[in-house]
């Protein structure tokens, strides 16, 4: 640990002999680590099909009830910058993979744990992160070998696989309805021979309140939360012709804050009748164009539609669908496949798309915009989510993220691995046998990352009230009998086969969390000083 004097403070020279002060950086890897591992510690109870939920209340006084791993994190107000880490590498692991955001974050907290007593052995911080670095490498190669390549026509895999993320969710007692949902809803959106870039953007979901979970449908098209702005205009419409303008039909302002004082009514009268003619002529061009739904972007300056031109509007049997928000857009857009509109003089009819049918439905108590059947529709989908008060309704939607999330990853890398807690300890064996091969220090940190993958298992197995230990033991003495997909069978309480269970999870997320966990770790340990 010998430096140059140049390193700053650390280093007080004093008549030429460098004095170091060893103590500082220990101390600020133990505060790091012991901070990581309380964050790890809270999160811990929450992982798996027993584990339990967590009520977060945010500074503004709302209530967040919550399984998910990234969503407890992102809530938790973390002071310490080492425990910020592990709220971002959940993060990161809600982006890469979406699921496996508790798991993540409980390895993380168990390979600091073990690098802690490594330490306390005197081994040097950098010797230890190379080595994890290593033993990370080869759990991925381990992780590989022991999957199954899976189809995509495979309906049944993939369902099997979404429902096993639902189970540790609040809603797990509707995964067999909303598992379904979540894969058809991700194969509409893959695009043939380009798998690698489905993106969970083109699925739009809607948080209705009413009704229960089991009313949640999946919509092919597109639905607007909002009801229909006319006053007595058509409520359904066949072989719509659709125009998306971002334009306002309003009479029109200035840019500077103005008041026109009118003194005698003739030029009132003026100021009216030059409104209606502005308006009269939007609404003839639309009607020229042979419009009859118009969806119009949310203003903020102005009204988009005046009271007068929605009566113009009315009588031209024109349906307008107001307050399409900026960042509908695009959604839009690719739905109806069509394009804005940004200006009258555009509003042309080889600028409209048709639709097969738009109607103006009731759910739960309020009303919606439903439109079906467009001509050269993208490839979009709308879930709608449906929950009886606004916790369930949160948690819904979270958890169906998750779901679509584990679908996306198995469509970009198709291969299967079995889940409770299997996988994790047969890497721990293998690694444990890997390490009998090498010596030196890195023999002792290969030990040590092994034996902290079975924090997984153990956790699973002291959530579901099992006892851990006995549990993992009989666990590990099942894998090195060679069954490897053997796992904890969360609801009988046993061990058993875990493929027979169905209990599958896509290999991306297990692989990305051990890979995202020990670069978490490598970058704690490295740090001396804060």
């Amino acid at each position: 640990m010998t430096a140059p004097a140049s390193m700053g403070d650390g280093n007080k020279s004093r008549g030429g002999v460098v004095y170091k002060d060893k103590s500082k950086p220990t101390d600020v890897r133990h505060s790091n680590i012991n901070a990581a591992k309380a964050v790890c510690d809270a999160i811990r109870t929450s992982l798996g099909p027993r584990g339990m939920d967590k009520m977060i209340q945010s500074s503004n006084g709302e209530v967040t009830i919550t399984n998910d791993g990234a969503t407890i994190l992102k809530q938790m107000n973390v002071i310490h910058p080492a425990a910020k880490m592990l709220v971002e590498l959940s993060r990161a692991q809600d982006v890469e993979a979406g699921d496996g955001t508790t798991t993540v974050v409980v390895i993380a907290g168990a390979l600091l744990n073990a690098a802690e007593k490594l330490l306390s052995r005197g081994i040097h911080p950098t010797a230890i992160s190379e080595s994890f670095q290593r033993a990370a490498s080869h759990a991925v190669e381990i992780l590989t070998s022991i999957s199954t390549p899976i189809q995509l026509d495979n309906r049944e895999q993939l369902v099997k696989s979404a429902s096993t993320s639902l189970n540790s969710k609040v809603v797990s007692q509707q995964s067999s309805l909303l598992a379904p949902l979540a894969v058809d809803a991700v194969l509409k959106v893959v695009e043939p021979g380009r798998e690698q870039v489905v993106s969970l953007t083109d699925i739009k979901v809607l948080k209705q309140i009413g009704g229960t979970v089991e009313d949640t449908e999946l919509i092919e098209g597109l639905v607007f939360p909002q009801r229909i702005a006319n006053v007595n205009g058509p409520k359904r419409i066949e072989k719509a012709k659709i125009g998306f303008i971002q334009f306002c039909i309003s009479p029109p302002k200035t840019d500077m804050d103005h008041n026109v004082v009118v003194s005698d009514y003739a030029a009132m009268d003026r100021v009216l009748k030059e409104e209606r003619t502005y308006i009269l002529n939007i609404v003839k061009q639309i009607k020229k164009a042979g419009c009859n739904v118009l969806l119009i972007q949310k203003s903020i300056l102005r009204d988009a539609v005046s009271d007068l031109a929605l009566h113009f509007l009315d009588k031209i049997k024109c349906m307008v669908i107001k307050d399409i928000e900026r960042e509908d857009v695009e959604f839009v857009c690719k739905s109806l496949g069509c394009r804005p509109i940004a200006s009258l003089d555009h509003f042309t009819p080889e600028n409209l798309v048709t639709a097969e049918l738009v109607e103006e439905i009731g759910v739960g108590g309020s009303r919606m915009v439903k439109i079906t059947g467009a001509q050269n529709a993208g490839k979009t989908v709308t879930l709608l989510v449906r929950g009886s008060n606004k916790l369930v309704l949160e948690e819904a939607d979270r958890s169906l993220h998750d779901a679509l999330c584990v679908i996306r990853c198995l469509v970009r890398k198709k291969a299967l691995i079995a889940g409770g807690g299997s996988p994790e300890i047969e890497l721990a064996l293998r690694l444990a046998a890997l390490a009998d091969k090498k010596e030196g220090i890195d023999a002792i940190c290969l030990r040590a990352y092994a034996n902290a993958l079975e924090i997984v298992p153990f956790t699973l197995a002291e959530n579901a009230g099992l006892n851990p230990i006995q549990t993992v033991t009989e666990l590990r003495n099942r894998h090195a009998k060679g069954e490897t997909s053997a796992g904890i069978n969360v609801r009988k309480g046993t061990i058993s086969d875990i493929l027979e269970e169905n209990v599958v999870q896509p290999l991306l997320v297990t692989v990305s969390a051990i890979s995202f966990a020990t670069e978490t770790v490598r970058s704690i340990l490295k740090i001396d000083d804060i």
